[in-house]
Order: C-alpha cells, then structure tokens, then sequence
C-alpha cells in the first residue's frame, strides 16, 4: 500500500520537477534533444517517494519522460523548421525506420535490464562527448550521409535504444550528422524532428505495454503518468523556444563544446545511478 511522503519532501520534489521541466524544454530548443536524461531521475524519485513499485518505477519514469517529450519536440522542431535549418529530406527517410525501433523497444521493454541500458547508454555518451570535445574536422565517417539502407539501419536503432532510456534521440542524431561532415545547427534543428518520431510511437507503446499492470499511481495510462506529463509539459514549452534562440546564437565550435559538456554530466548521472 503506497503511504503519503513527508510535505516537505514531496514539496522539494516538486520544486525539482519544475526545474527538470524547464530544463527539459531549454534542452529540447538548444540540442534537439528531449531532456529525458534529466527529466527520468526526477521522475524516478517522486515515483519512489510516493511508494510506487519497484517492478513499474522505473518504466513509468521513462514512458512519461516520452509523454513530455512530444510536445517540447514538436515546438523545437517549429521554430527550427521556420529558421530553414532542418534537413527535411533526412527526416523523411527516417521516417518509418525510427518509429520502427520505437516499436520494437516497447514490445520488449517490460524484460530489458535498465541498468544494463544505462551502463551501454553512459558510455556511448562519453564517447560521444569526447567526439564533440576534442573533435577535429578530419573526424568524419564521410562526407556524404549513407543511403537508403544504411539510413534505415541507424534510424531503427536511434528509435530502439532512445525509447528505452526515454529520451528524445537528439544525442545520437547529431553525433550521426556531424560524423557525415553536417552543419551542427542542421543536426540540432532536425535531431527536433527526430524527437517527434520517437516520442509519438513511444507513448503509444509504453501506454500498451503497460495497460493493466499492478502497482501504478493513481492517474496512470499504462506506464504514463498524466499528473507528472500535466505538470511538466507547461514548464517545458515556455523554455524551449529561450534554448532555440541560443543555439542559433552560437558558433558552431560553441556548440559542440557545450553539448559535449552536457553529455559528460548525462553519462555521470547514469553512472551513479548504478550505485
């Protein structure tokens, strides 16, 4: 039986959850990414303090950082589309093989290890963020995007392993696109749209996996909480347009820096999470 916390805890939660919010849709506008690093560890302790089963915790935190992410996603992706940034051609060839892997991911997401994800997830952002870092310009796969199959192939395994972390797979899209030798402005306006490819399916899968299951709170859809996604999404959408400004107000070099930063404490965080 799930007991009431401490006001004063389940206050500062709250507090918490604002600011992962607003963070969250900074992030959405400044990288194209979701802000689900941030947004599921919040999630992941007022879940917890309000007593809520270990068996579901962690797969409401994460299908309800998907339900936020839709529409800071879909806003990013506006404003960056009205600034002529986005690679619409990209997008559209990703467009069944990243909703595919959503698919896939929410079919087997009640059996996956988290912490197994988490560790995998961890080091390919810190090999990443080293990538961004220390990058130079003769670090590039190629100068020309792969075809058709090679596109589907990384498109479907942006959306399988996003989905399983609740993130929006801006972190894994940019790092395809500048490996190809692409703007990074481009990669961030269209690792938007991508956002809107995985969090669309990804509701809808994580809602299925989770219809009936034991030991969700009160106001849940399957693994989505809607008094969590009804608190967040506000927060979210008056911050993404601030992040959206910036990344167009920075160098390319700039940029780079700071998502590599960014992917350094989101592989920090997901490496003390283990412990």
């Amino acid at each position: 039986m799930q007991t009431l916390p401490d006001l004063s805890q389940l206050y500062l939660f709250i507090g918490a959850l604002a600011v992962a919010g607003y963070l969250a849709g900074f992030l959405a506008g400044l990288f194209g990414v979701g802000g689900g690093a941030i947004i599921v560890p919040v999630l992941y302790q007022m879940l917890g303090l309000i007593g809520v089963d270990e068996a579901v915790k962690m797969h409401l935190a994460v299908g309800t950082s998907l339900a936020i992410i839709v529409p800071t996603s879909l806003q990013s992706f506006a404003k960056h589309r009205m600034r002529g940034v986005v690679d619409l051609k990209l997008l559209k060839s990703l467009s069944w093989s990243v909703p595919a892997g959503v698919i896939c991911a929410a079919v087997i997401a009640a059996y996956i290890s988290g912490a197994s994800l988490r560790i995998l997830f961890a080091i390919v952002a810190l090999m990443i963020a080293m990538k961004l870092l220390f990058a130079k310009e003769s670090w590039r796969v190629g100068n020309e995007l792969p075809g058709t199959v090679g596109r589907s192939v990384i498109g479907w395994l942006m959306g399988f392993f996003s989905t399983f972390m609740g993130v929006g797979g801006g972190v894994l899209n940019n790092t395809f696109m500048t490996l190809y030798g692409r703007p990074m402005h481009e990669a961030v306006a269209t690792s938007a749209g991508v956002g809107v490819l995985i969090s669309v399916p990804g509701v809808i899968g994580y809602l299925w996996a989770g219809w009936g299951a034991e030991g969700l709170p009160p106001f849940s859809l399957g693994f989505i909480n809607l008094l969590m996604v009804a608190m967040v999404i506000p927060v979210s959408l008056m911050a993404a347009p601030i992040g959206v400004k910036m990344a167009h107000g920075l160098s390319r070099r700039q940029l780079e820096i700071t998502f590599g930063l960014f992917l350094v404490v989101v592989a920090a965080r997901f490496f003390a999470s283990l412990f």
